[in-house]
Protein backbone atom coordinates (compact mmCIF):
# COMPACT_ATOMS: atom_id res chain seq x y z
CA UNK A 1 0.00 0.00 0.00
CA UNK A 2 1.53 3.57 -0.97
CA UNK A 3 2.41 5.03 2.17
CA UNK A 4 0.29 8.56 2.86
CA UNK A 5 1.77 11.60 4.28
CA UNK A 6 0.62 15.12 5.52
CA UNK A 7 0.99 18.59 4.11
CA UNK A 8 3.45 19.30 6.65
CA UNK A 9 5.62 15.81 6.39
CA UNK A 10 6.43 16.30 3.12
CA UNK A 11 7.32 20.08 3.17
CA UNK A 12 9.45 19.17 5.89
CA UNK A 13 11.18 16.15 3.76
CA UNK A 14 11.37 19.25 0.94
CA UNK A 15 13.00 21.05 2.66
CA UNK A 16 15.50 18.90 4.65
CA UNK A 17 16.37 17.00 1.13
CA UNK A 18 15.78 19.25 -2.11
CA UNK A 19 17.94 21.77 -3.16
CA UNK A 20 16.17 25.03 -1.99
CA UNK A 21 15.81 26.99 -5.38
CA UNK A 22 12.21 27.62 -4.74
CA UNK A 23 10.01 29.37 -2.40
CA UNK A 24 7.25 26.88 -2.44
CA UNK A 25 3.62 27.57 -1.29
CA UNK A 26 3.30 24.71 1.73
CA UNK A 27 1.42 22.53 0.23
CA UNK A 28 1.47 19.01 -1.53
CA UNK A 29 -0.19 18.66 -4.68
CA UNK A 30 -1.12 14.60 -5.21
CA UNK A 31 -3.26 14.19 -7.66
CA UNK A 32 -5.42 16.13 -10.44
CA UNK A 33 -8.63 16.10 -12.47
CA UNK A 34 -9.57 18.61 -15.06
CA UNK A 35 -9.01 22.01 -13.52
CA UNK A 36 -8.70 21.02 -10.26
CA UNK A 37 -6.31 19.58 -7.81
CA UNK A 38 -6.01 17.68 -4.75
CA UNK A 39 -3.55 18.35 -1.90
CA UNK A 40 -1.76 15.78 0.69
CA UNK A 41 -4.63 16.85 3.06
CA UNK A 42 -7.35 16.31 1.06
CA UNK A 43 -8.27 19.62 0.61
CA UNK A 44 -9.44 20.18 -3.06
CA UNK A 45 -8.15 23.34 -5.39
CA UNK A 46 -9.01 25.38 -8.45
CA UNK A 47 -6.31 25.33 -10.99
CA UNK A 48 -5.61 28.99 -12.40
CA UNK A 49 -1.82 28.24 -12.98
CA UNK A 50 -2.15 25.03 -14.48
CA UNK A 51 2.08 24.20 -14.13
CA UNK A 52 2.38 27.58 -15.31
CA UNK A 53 0.75 27.00 -18.49
CA UNK A 54 2.04 23.48 -18.87
CA UNK A 55 -1.15 21.62 -18.12
CA UNK A 56 -2.71 23.10 -21.13
CA UNK A 57 -5.57 20.47 -20.96
CA UNK A 58 -6.02 20.35 -17.46
CA UNK A 59 -4.85 17.01 -15.17
CA UNK A 60 -4.78 13.96 -16.79
CA UNK A 61 -6.96 14.52 -19.54
CA UNK A 62 -8.37 10.79 -20.57
CA UNK A 63 -6.56 11.63 -24.31
CA UNK A 64 -3.45 12.51 -22.96
CA UNK A 65 -2.88 9.89 -20.17
CA UNK A 66 -4.15 6.91 -22.98
CA UNK A 67 -1.40 7.94 -25.18
CA UNK A 68 1.15 7.90 -22.61
CA UNK A 69 0.27 4.53 -21.45
CA UNK A 70 0.07 3.49 -24.35
CA UNK A 71 3.05 4.38 -26.05
CA UNK A 72 4.84 2.58 -22.34
CA UNK A 73 3.88 -0.36 -22.91
CA UNK A 74 5.38 -0.50 -26.32
CA UNK A 75 8.48 1.54 -26.28
CA UNK A 76 10.09 4.22 -24.07
CA UNK A 77 12.90 5.42 -25.43
CA UNK A 78 15.27 4.95 -28.20
CA UNK A 79 18.61 6.63 -29.45
CA UNK A 80 17.83 8.89 -31.80
CA UNK A 81 19.96 7.42 -33.84
CA UNK A 82 17.09 5.93 -35.28
CA UNK A 83 13.51 7.37 -36.54
CA UNK A 84 11.37 7.13 -34.08
CA UNK A 85 7.53 6.90 -35.29
CA UNK A 86 6.22 9.32 -33.22
CA UNK A 87 8.45 12.00 -33.44
CA UNK A 88 8.30 12.41 -37.63
CA UNK A 89 4.80 12.49 -36.54
CA UNK A 90 5.14 15.40 -34.66
CA UNK A 91 7.41 17.23 -36.37
CA UNK A 92 5.13 16.70 -39.25
CA UNK A 93 2.12 18.20 -37.35
CA UNK A 94 4.69 21.05 -36.09
CA UNK A 95 5.63 22.54 -39.65
CA UNK A 96 2.55 22.11 -40.99
CA UNK A 97 0.83 24.07 -38.20
CA UNK A 98 3.45 27.13 -38.04
CA UNK A 99 4.30 26.96 -41.92
CA UNK A 100 8.47 26.27 -40.91
CA UNK A 101 10.29 24.04 -42.51
CA UNK A 102 11.67 21.84 -39.91
CA UNK A 103 11.64 20.62 -36.41
CA UNK A 104 13.65 19.66 -33.79
CA UNK A 105 12.44 17.90 -30.02
CA UNK A 106 14.06 19.22 -26.88
CA UNK A 107 12.81 18.14 -22.96
CA UNK A 108 12.50 21.65 -22.05
CA UNK A 109 11.74 25.61 -22.82
CA UNK A 110 15.38 26.39 -21.65
CA UNK A 111 16.67 24.04 -24.33
CA UNK A 112 14.60 25.08 -27.05
CA UNK A 113 16.00 28.53 -26.49
CA UNK A 114 19.48 27.17 -26.30
CA UNK A 115 18.85 25.32 -29.73
CA UNK A 116 17.19 28.16 -31.02
CA UNK A 117 20.46 30.31 -30.10
CA UNK A 118 22.66 28.14 -31.65
CA UNK A 119 20.65 27.59 -34.64
CA UNK A 120 20.84 31.73 -35.61
CA UNK A 121 24.63 31.68 -34.75
CA UNK A 122 25.43 28.43 -37.14
CA UNK A 123 23.42 30.79 -39.82
CA UNK A 124 24.77 33.87 -38.90
CA UNK A 125 28.23 32.65 -39.01
CA UNK A 126 27.57 30.82 -42.63
CA UNK A 127 27.22 33.99 -43.77
CA UNK A 128 30.11 35.80 -43.00
CA UNK A 129 28.31 37.67 -40.14
CA UNK A 130 28.73 37.81 -36.06
CA UNK A 131 26.98 35.79 -33.37
CA UNK A 132 25.21 38.62 -31.04
CA UNK A 133 21.91 38.12 -29.49
CA UNK A 134 19.91 40.86 -28.95
CA UNK A 135 17.21 40.29 -26.53
CA UNK A 136 14.35 42.82 -24.54
CA UNK A 137 14.38 43.86 -20.93
CA UNK A 138 11.87 42.17 -18.58
CA UNK A 139 12.38 39.45 -20.59
CA UNK A 140 12.90 35.34 -19.45
CA UNK A 141 13.96 32.47 -21.75
CA UNK A 142 15.21 30.22 -19.31
CA UNK A 143 17.73 29.18 -16.81
CA UNK A 144 20.37 27.89 -18.90
CA UNK A 145 23.80 30.06 -18.71
CA UNK A 146 23.42 30.80 -22.41
CA UNK A 147 19.27 31.69 -21.30
CA UNK A 148 20.22 34.24 -18.33
CA UNK A 149 22.85 35.78 -20.27
CA UNK A 150 20.29 36.78 -22.23
CA UNK A 151 17.85 38.06 -19.50
CA UNK A 152 17.69 40.61 -16.88
CA UNK A 153 20.91 40.91 -14.46
CA UNK A 154 18.64 39.58 -10.93
CA UNK A 155 19.25 36.57 -12.76
CA UNK A 156 22.82 36.58 -13.54
CA UNK A 157 24.32 37.54 -9.87
CA UNK A 158 26.34 34.76 -8.66
CA UNK A 159 26.77 32.94 -11.79
CA UNK A 160 29.35 34.90 -14.04
CA UNK A 161 31.10 35.14 -15.60
CA UNK A 162 28.37 35.28 -18.65
CA UNK A 163 28.49 34.09 -21.79
CA UNK A 164 29.58 36.66 -24.15
CA UNK A 165 27.32 37.80 -27.35
CA UNK A 166 24.05 38.87 -25.31
CA UNK A 167 22.82 42.88 -25.42
CA UNK A 168 19.15 44.15 -24.40
CA UNK A 169 17.15 46.41 -25.49
CA UNK A 170 13.42 48.24 -23.64
CA UNK A 171 10.44 46.47 -24.77
CA UNK A 172 8.85 47.75 -27.30
CA UNK A 173 11.35 50.56 -28.14
CA UNK A 174 11.93 50.31 -31.72
CA UNK A 175 14.65 53.10 -32.31
CA UNK A 176 17.04 51.52 -29.67
CA UNK A 177 16.60 48.24 -31.25
CA UNK A 178 17.12 49.56 -34.87
CA UNK A 179 20.72 51.56 -33.29
CA UNK A 180 21.36 47.88 -31.74
CA UNK A 181 21.31 46.13 -34.90
CA UNK A 182 24.86 45.54 -36.76
CA UNK A 183 27.04 43.44 -38.90
CA UNK A 184 27.79 41.28 -35.71
CA UNK A 185 23.99 40.16 -35.16
CA UNK A 186 22.93 36.84 -35.07
CA UNK A 187 19.07 37.58 -33.91
CA UNK A 188 16.82 38.90 -32.77
CA UNK A 189 15.29 37.24 -29.48
CA UNK A 190 11.20 38.24 -28.74
CA UNK A 191 8.61 37.04 -26.58
CA UNK A 192 5.71 38.01 -28.62
CA UNK A 193 4.04 37.79 -25.02
CA UNK A 194 6.53 38.54 -22.20
CA UNK A 195 5.23 35.90 -19.38
CA UNK A 196 7.54 36.35 -16.39
CA UNK A 197 8.04 40.12 -17.55
CA UNK A 198 4.23 40.81 -16.41
CA UNK A 199 1.98 39.14 -19.41
CA UNK A 200 3.34 42.02 -21.67
CA UNK A 201 2.33 41.44 -25.52
CA UNK A 202 4.73 43.15 -27.69
CA UNK A 203 3.21 46.31 -29.70
CA UNK A 204 2.35 45.44 -33.81
CA UNK A 205 4.68 48.26 -34.41
CA UNK A 206 7.33 46.64 -32.91
CA UNK A 207 6.69 43.33 -34.39
CA UNK A 208 6.23 44.75 -38.01
CA UNK A 209 9.43 46.75 -37.49
CA UNK A 210 11.60 43.82 -36.03
CA UNK A 211 10.32 41.25 -39.28
CA UNK A 212 11.47 44.45 -41.30
CA UNK A 213 14.43 44.56 -39.92
CA UNK A 214 15.59 41.12 -39.71
CA UNK A 215 14.54 41.00 -43.65
CA UNK A 216 16.85 44.01 -44.69
CA UNK A 217 19.73 42.65 -42.82
CA UNK A 218 19.96 38.83 -42.93
CA UNK A 219 19.31 38.62 -39.35
CA UNK A 220 17.53 35.94 -38.15
CA UNK A 221 14.06 36.35 -36.03
CA UNK A 222 13.56 34.06 -32.96
CA UNK A 223 10.53 34.31 -30.96
CA UNK A 224 10.36 32.76 -27.89
CA UNK A 225 6.96 30.93 -27.65
CA UNK A 226 7.69 28.50 -24.63
CA UNK A 227 4.92 30.17 -22.45
CA UNK A 228 2.79 31.88 -25.18
CA UNK A 229 2.57 29.26 -27.85
CA UNK A 230 0.07 25.87 -28.39
CA UNK A 231 -3.21 28.09 -28.23
CA UNK A 232 -2.60 29.46 -25.06
CA UNK A 233 -3.56 33.13 -26.55
CA UNK A 234 -6.49 31.78 -28.85
CA UNK A 235 -4.34 30.94 -31.95
CA UNK A 236 -1.60 27.90 -32.19
CA UNK A 237 1.08 30.82 -31.83
CA UNK A 238 0.79 34.08 -30.67
CA UNK A 239 2.73 35.25 -33.95
CA UNK A 240 -0.38 34.41 -36.03
CA UNK A 241 -1.90 37.57 -34.19
CA UNK A 242 0.41 40.04 -36.16
CA UNK A 243 0.55 38.66 -39.12
CA UNK A 244 4.24 37.57 -39.50
CA UNK A 245 6.09 34.26 -38.97
CA UNK A 246 10.09 34.15 -36.98
CA UNK A 247 12.52 32.18 -38.65
CA UNK A 248 13.29 30.17 -35.42
CA UNK A 249 10.52 29.29 -32.85
CA UNK A 250 11.10 27.63 -29.53
CA UNK A 251 8.48 25.72 -28.26
CA UNK A 252 7.61 24.13 -24.80
CA UNK A 253 5.65 23.86 -21.51
CA UNK A 254 2.04 23.25 -22.95
CA UNK A 255 3.28 21.40 -26.06
CA UNK A 256 3.07 17.88 -24.31
CA UNK A 257 0.34 19.00 -22.09
CA UNK A 258 1.87 17.94 -18.32
CA UNK A 259 4.29 15.89 -20.13
CA UNK A 260 7.93 17.26 -20.51
CA UNK A 261 8.93 18.19 -24.29
CA UNK A 262 9.69 21.28 -26.51
CA UNK A 263 10.42 21.40 -29.52
CA UNK A 264 12.82 23.74 -32.04
CA UNK A 265 11.24 24.88 -35.84
CA UNK A 266 12.86 27.11 -38.21
CA UNK A 267 12.82 27.90 -41.84
CA UNK A 268 14.81 25.71 -44.62
CA UNK A 269 17.54 28.72 -44.93
CA UNK A 270 18.51 28.06 -41.26
CA UNK A 271 18.20 24.65 -41.20
CA UNK A 272 20.45 24.24 -44.09
CA UNK A 273 23.28 25.97 -41.90
CA UNK A 274 23.20 22.86 -39.39
CA UNK A 275 25.49 19.89 -40.09
CA UNK A 276 25.17 16.28 -39.04
CA UNK A 277 26.79 16.45 -35.36
CA UNK A 278 26.22 20.04 -34.92
CA UNK A 279 23.16 19.33 -32.33
CA UNK A 280 21.97 16.17 -30.77
CA UNK A 281 19.49 15.24 -27.68
CA UNK A 282 19.71 12.06 -26.04
CA UNK A 283 16.28 12.36 -24.49
CA UNK A 284 14.57 14.81 -26.70
CA UNK A 285 11.83 13.85 -28.76
CA UNK A 286 11.95 10.41 -26.94
CA UNK A 287 8.40 8.10 -28.33
CA UNK A 288 6.34 8.63 -24.65
CA UNK A 289 6.86 12.59 -24.93
CA UNK A 290 5.47 12.90 -28.74
CA UNK A 291 3.11 10.59 -27.73
CA UNK A 292 1.66 13.00 -25.69
CA UNK A 293 2.66 16.46 -27.63
CA UNK A 294 0.04 14.77 -30.68
CA UNK A 295 -2.50 13.76 -27.99
CA UNK A 296 -2.86 17.41 -26.81
CA UNK A 297 -2.84 19.14 -30.44
CA UNK A 298 -5.78 16.70 -31.51
CA UNK A 299 -7.48 17.51 -28.07
CA UNK A 300 -7.23 21.50 -29.32
CA UNK A 301 -7.96 20.58 -32.32
CA UNK A 302 -10.83 18.17 -32.06
CA UNK A 303 -12.32 20.28 -29.24
CA UNK A 304 -12.12 23.71 -30.43
CA UNK A 305 -10.00 25.11 -28.10
CA UNK A 306 -8.82 28.21 -29.64
CA UNK A 307 -12.05 29.51 -30.33
CA UNK A 308 -13.00 28.79 -26.61
CA UNK A 309 -9.90 30.15 -25.15
CA UNK A 310 -9.87 33.11 -27.46
CA UNK A 311 -13.68 33.96 -26.24
CA UNK A 312 -12.91 33.37 -22.27
CA UNK A 313 -10.35 35.34 -22.86
CA UNK A 314 -11.59 38.46 -24.19
CA UNK A 315 -15.26 37.42 -21.65
CA UNK A 316 -12.69 37.51 -18.49
CA UNK A 317 -10.46 40.39 -19.80
CA UNK A 318 -13.94 42.55 -19.97
CA UNK A 319 -14.89 41.34 -16.87
CA UNK A 320 -11.54 42.35 -15.12
CA UNK A 321 -11.55 45.74 -16.78
CA UNK A 322 -14.73 46.33 -15.75
CA UNK A 323 -14.00 45.59 -12.06
CA UNK A 324 -10.89 48.08 -12.61
CA UNK A 325 -13.28 51.20 -13.07
CA UNK A 326 -14.18 50.02 -9.19
CA UNK A 327 -11.34 49.25 -7.29
CA UNK A 328 -8.28 51.67 -7.68
CA UNK A 329 -5.40 49.15 -7.09
CA UNK A 330 -6.02 47.80 -10.23
CA UNK A 331 -4.05 49.48 -12.45
CA UNK A 332 -3.87 47.40 -16.00
CA UNK A 333 -5.52 44.19 -17.63
CA UNK A 334 -3.78 42.83 -20.41
CA UNK A 335 -2.83 39.48 -22.11
CA UNK A 336 -4.48 37.57 -24.86
CA UNK A 337 -6.79 34.07 -25.08
CA UNK A 338 -6.01 32.40 -21.50
CA UNK A 339 -2.97 34.41 -20.82
CA UNK A 340 -4.04 37.07 -18.80
CA UNK A 341 -1.84 39.69 -16.18
CA UNK A 342 -3.72 41.65 -13.97
CA UNK A 343 -1.15 44.44 -12.46
CA UNK A 344 -1.78 46.07 -9.33
CA UNK A 345 -0.65 48.91 -7.04
CA UNK A 346 -0.30 46.60 -4.55
CA UNK A 347 1.86 43.68 -3.74
CA UNK A 348 0.67 40.73 -5.73
CA UNK A 349 2.00 38.03 -2.94
CA UNK A 350 -0.52 38.64 -0.42
CA UNK A 351 -3.61 38.50 -3.31
CA UNK A 352 -2.24 34.82 -3.92
CA UNK A 353 -2.21 34.11 -0.39
CA UNK A 354 -6.00 34.93 -0.10
CA UNK A 355 -7.06 33.34 -3.64
CA UNK A 356 -5.77 30.12 -1.88
CA UNK A 357 -7.13 30.51 0.92
CA UNK A 358 -10.19 30.50 -1.20
CA UNK A 359 -9.12 26.98 -2.92
CA UNK A 360 -7.67 29.13 -6.08
CA UNK A 361 -4.10 28.19 -7.21
CA UNK A 362 -2.52 31.45 -9.24
CA UNK A 363 0.65 33.18 -9.27
CA UNK A 364 2.42 36.76 -8.83
CA UNK A 365 5.06 37.65 -11.39
CA UNK A 366 7.17 41.06 -11.05
CA UNK A 367 6.01 41.64 -7.96
CA UNK A 368 2.66 43.36 -8.79
CA UNK A 369 1.49 41.55 -11.70
CA UNK A 370 -1.44 38.53 -11.13
CA UNK A 371 -0.91 35.73 -13.73
CA UNK A 372 -3.88 33.63 -14.85
CA UNK A 373 -2.92 31.02 -17.16
CA UNK A 374 -5.93 28.68 -16.40
CA UNK A 375 -6.27 25.16 -18.63
CA UNK A 376 -7.41 25.98 -21.68
CA UNK A 377 -10.66 23.96 -21.65
CA UNK A 378 -11.41 25.34 -17.99
CA UNK A 379 -15.45 25.53 -17.64
CA UNK A 380 -16.66 29.30 -17.92
CA UNK A 381 -18.23 28.64 -14.35
CA UNK A 382 -14.31 27.62 -12.84
CA UNK A 383 -13.31 30.62 -15.04
CA UNK A 384 -15.86 32.86 -12.95
CA UNK A 385 -14.90 31.35 -9.96
CA UNK A 386 -11.01 32.21 -10.51
CA UNK A 387 -12.39 35.59 -10.90
CA UNK A 388 -14.79 36.17 -8.09
CA UNK A 389 -11.57 34.46 -5.55
CA UNK A 390 -9.31 37.32 -7.91
CA UNK A 391 -11.54 39.69 -6.81
CA UNK A 392 -12.15 39.32 -3.73
CA UNK A 393 -8.75 38.90 -2.50
CA UNK A 394 -7.87 42.07 -3.99
CA UNK A 395 -10.72 43.98 -2.34
CA UNK A 396 -9.42 42.05 0.93
CA UNK A 397 -5.42 42.79 0.78
CA UNK A 398 -6.17 46.47 -0.86
CA UNK A 399 -8.63 46.96 3.08
CA UNK A 400 -6.37 45.41 4.98
CA UNK A 401 -3.50 48.14 3.45
CA UNK A 402 -5.88 50.74 4.14
CA UNK A 403 -6.44 50.44 7.58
Amino acid sequence: MKQQHTNEELRQLDEEHYLQVFKRTPIALVRGRGCHVVDADGVKYLDALAGIAVNSLGHCHPAVVRALTEQAAELMHISNFYVSPAQALLAARLTELSGLSRAFMTNSGGESVETAVKLARKHSHAKGRGGEIISFEGCFHGRTMATIAAANEKYQRGFEPMPAGFTQVPFNDIVALRSAVSDSTAAILLEPVQGEGGIRPASRELIDDVRWLCDETGVALIFDEVQCGIARTGRWFAFEHYGVRPDILALAKGLGAGFPVGAVLCTGEIAAAIEYGDHGTTFGGNPLACSCALAAIDVIEHEGLLNYAAAQGRRLVERLESAARRIPCIRDVRGMGLMIGVELSIAGAPVVKAMLDRRVLSNCTQGNVIRLVPPLNTPAPELDRMTDALLESIREVAGNAST
